[in-house]
């Protein structure tokens, strides 16, 4: 017989990884005043600009600065690095950053000596547009959740449901922390990629609570919760491995060949990926049984007290 892992013996350990990255994430939001939020949330304007040769982001930014009065966040985009991607601020509540875009794009073809088709892209948006976009971002991820915390409820249990919900925001935290550490741009590709991840993790837990579920049928009453979790992980561990595995080999090549849009969307899902795999595995029926036990435990110290109360 195939010795079976025993997962919820390390449950601690394997938690305190996700716990330090969330930890870690929370120390750097502070130090970095905030998610660094792009321009389709605060506003603005993001101009990408083929330049047609090497240049220096502080040269940019200072002709940025020089042409609009405000700060700029400039990037090398393209496979060459002689595209400029550059995102300028709203200078109001109601300036979307237009009115900065031939002052700055005439700066650049005098510097640069650029034609017009130098200038690839264009997008803009006011901050109150973007407010409105924040609000729907979060409003709909709290209504995919919800929906999967109905819809686990109704095909197992409610107790499974919590979990399954509890693993899905540890897995959007993972993802938000790795985003303040790193200090990367949140946009509405961010939010596409996590709404994307939502619903790839949990398919990956209801496999493992469906096989519990199966294997709470069978359960003989020598087997402890604890075990029959550990056993259910470990029969669809090969399942889980190679779906995650697979998926991220296809996400690794469209992140390595990609273009730099493409990348800001690859990137979350490898995170999203890599994260909802480890906390299925590790996470979710772990603590499923040591909440199962525990409440076992509970309601047979109630049984016994009361015995001894009617003793006496």
């Amino acid at each position: 017989m195939r010795k079976i892992f025993d997962f919820s013996k390390y449950k601690l350990q394997f938690l305190l990884l996700p716990i330090l990255v969330v930890v870690l994430g929370i120390v750097m939001y502070f130090v970095h005043g905030g998610f660094n939020f792009d321009v389709e949330f605060l506003g603005g304007i993001r101009m990408q600009v083929e330049i047609g040769q090497d240049f220096n982001n502080d040269d940019i930014s200072d002709i940025v600065t020089e042409a609009t009065g405000l700060e700029a966040v400039v990037q090398k985009s393209g496979a060459t690095g002689q595209t400029a991607v550059i995102k300028i601020p709203a200078a109001g509540e109601d300036d979307s950053g237009e009115q900065n875009k031939d002052a700055v794009f005439s700066a650049l073809k005098d510097k640069y000596s650029l034609n017009d088709e130098a200038l690839l892209n264009v997008q803009s948006s006011s901050p109150s547009f973007g407010a409105q976009v924040q609000q729907k971002a979060l409003s709909y991820t709290l209504l995919a959740i919800l929906c999967m915390l109905v819809y686990i409820i109704i095909r197992f249990d409610w107790r499974s449901a919590i979990m399954a919900v509890i693993t899905l925001a540890l897995n959007v935290l993972v993802m938000a922390s790795v985003y303040t550490i790193t200090n990367i741009a949140l946009n509405t590709t961010f939010i596409a990629a996590m709404l994307t991840v939502i619903g790839y993790c949990i398919n990956n837990t209801i496999v493992i609570f469906d096989r519990v579920r199966e294997n709470m049928k069978s359960r003989r009453s020598s087997e402890s919760i604890t075990a029959l979790a550990n056993r259910s992980i470990q029969e669809t561990l090969g399942r889980t491995i190679s779906s995650t595995v697979t998926t991220l080999i296809t996400i690794v090549m469209i992140y390595i060949l990609g273009v730099s849009t493409i990348k800001q969307f690859a990137l979350p899902l490898i995170i999203g990926i890599v994260v909802g795999a480890y906390t299925s595995i590790f996470i979710a029926a772990t603590y499923w049984a040591a909440w199962k036990e525990a409440e076992a435990r509970s309601k047979a110290n109630a049984a016994a007290n009361k015995k001894t109360a009617k003793k006496k």
